[in-house]
């Protein structure tokens, strides 16, 4: 069947790629990837622009692709930004609104949202997310939602998510570089999240931990709501540094024997499985055993979880995450890696795969290393759909106004001319 739904388009910056997926919901809400490019990641580094040029083309070879196997024009991007500089908040805002007879409306909880925008940071920094957490209506508080509702006093709790404006900055201007206009700029595990969490896992409490290749991504949600965030400067890029010195042979054969052989559990491995690497140029070739390369692999892993658990414990919400943990990004492909999470931190582990949101026939980004970029175009589409609410809210209250005003205009013209008969009565 034939979609009117509107295209959307995500660009996952990532340190080790960068995917750009073209996508549209169908009429049964299910997202259908139309197209899909990939490039190498160059000129980024832990998350962050460190190289506009290479970055650049980098970007361009991607979106390229996209259109190729898509067919679409690409002019309009929803942009993940990640990194180590990504800090947050909590903040409480208040607006007074004019009258008790009038109800809330949208308008009154986008100002309040807008009100947040102008907080004083320290230099440098600026806010990329405010994330409403819950609202109080005159001092009823733990309301999610308060339009249609009365009241004069409207505050809310805020989760604000910060960053360098020059990672930002640098976000733009590569995206500008390669002709595209950037629509949306979201936080990777925010969009990882839509595309993996269930609404269920988000109200029972759930940690997601999105592993890329420079950094590990951590949002905890709980009562449906995101209650932390966190970047920790580690990924799948320091396993394969890793492997590199313990094993002493170059980068991209690392690399390989990673994805190919490696495991997070070196209890799960025979002691005499052996891995041959051909020797360069014309040397001997090397042999290395599969349980040695666990052992390396686990040791990077367990410093990497420990610091997730300690976010966990940090957020205050360790006790309260019925639905534990879900392991997502590139990285979650590592064999044993959830029995890991489970063993170290005693909560129950799955890798998010990002298949609930999209339509059958889309299994080729139906991996974990592309929950981010699903992720984009979801929450591209919702955005879209909340503007043109937006739009059309706007649009009738002016409506209403200037039927307002064509009636006090009416009644203006009517009492005028009764006074102009009363004034020719007395006249006379």
């Amino acid at each position: 069947m034939e979609s009117n739904g509107q295209i959307i388009v995500g660009l996952d910056i990532g340190t080790t790629k960068i995917a750009c997926l073209v996508g549209r919901k169908n009429e049964y809400g299910k997202l259908e990837i139309l197209g899909m490019g990939k490039s190498e990641s160059v000129g980024v580094r832990r998350g962050v622009v460190s190289h506009i040029t290479p970055a650049v083309q980098a970007i361009q070879k991607a979106v390229e692709e996209a259109k190729l196997n898509s067919d679409c024009e690409i002019s309009v991007v929803n942009v993940g930004i990640a990194g180590q500089h990504i800090k947050s908040l909590q903040h409480r805002g208040v607006i007074t609104l004019d009258s008790l007879e009038d109800e809330i409306t949208q308008l009154d909880v986008d100002n309040l949202i807008h009100d947040m925008h102008k907080l004083v940071l320290p230099p440098g920094e600026s806010i990329i997310h405010v994330l409403p957490q819950d609202f109080i209506v005159d001092n009823e508080s733990g309301i999610k939602d308060p339009v249609g509702m009365s009241g004069i006093r409207l505050e809310a709790n805020f989760h604000i998510i910060t960053g360098l404006v020059t990672a930002v900055q640098n976000i733009y201007k590569c995206v500008r570089k390669s002709n595209l206009e950037v629509a949306d700029l979201t936080l990777e595990p925010l969009a990882s999240s839509a595309s993996v969490l269930s609404e269920e896992e988000k109200e029972a409490g759930v940690v997601l931990v999105d592993i890329g290749g420079g950094t590990t991504d951590v949002a905890i949600f709980q009562d449906g709501i995101i209650r932390h965030t966190a970047v920790i400067p580690f990924g799948g890029n320091i396993i394969t540094d890793d492997i590199k010195e313990g094993c002493t042979i170059i980068r991209k054969q690392a690399e390989l024997l990673k994805v190919r052989f490696g495991s997070a559990l070196a209890s799960e491995n025979q002691a005499n499985d052996i891995v041959v690497i051909p020797g360069l140029n014309g040397r001997e070739p090397k042999e290395i055993s599969v349980k040695n390369l666990a052992h390396i692999i686990q040791a990077r892993m367990e410093e990497i979880i420990e610091q997730v658990f300690f976010e966990i414990r940090n957020s205050g919400y360790e006790r309260k995450l019925i639905a534990g943990i879900v392991i997502t990004g590139g990285g979650a492909q590592l064999k044993h890696l959830p029995q890991l999470f489970e063993y170290l931190t005693g909560m129950d582990t799955r890798i998010g795969y990002p298949t609930e949101h999209l339509a059958a026939g889309n299994e080729k980004v139906a991996s974990p290393m592309y929950s981010t970029g699903v992720g984009l175009v979801l929450i591209g589409d919702d955005n879209a759909k909340a503007s043109r609410r937006r739009n059309s809210t706007v649009g009738s209250s002016a409506i209403k106004e200037m039927k307002k005003d064509k009636k006090s205009g009416l009644f203006e013209k009517i009492l005028n001319k009764g006074k102009e008969w009363f004034e020719e009565d007395e006249n006379i």
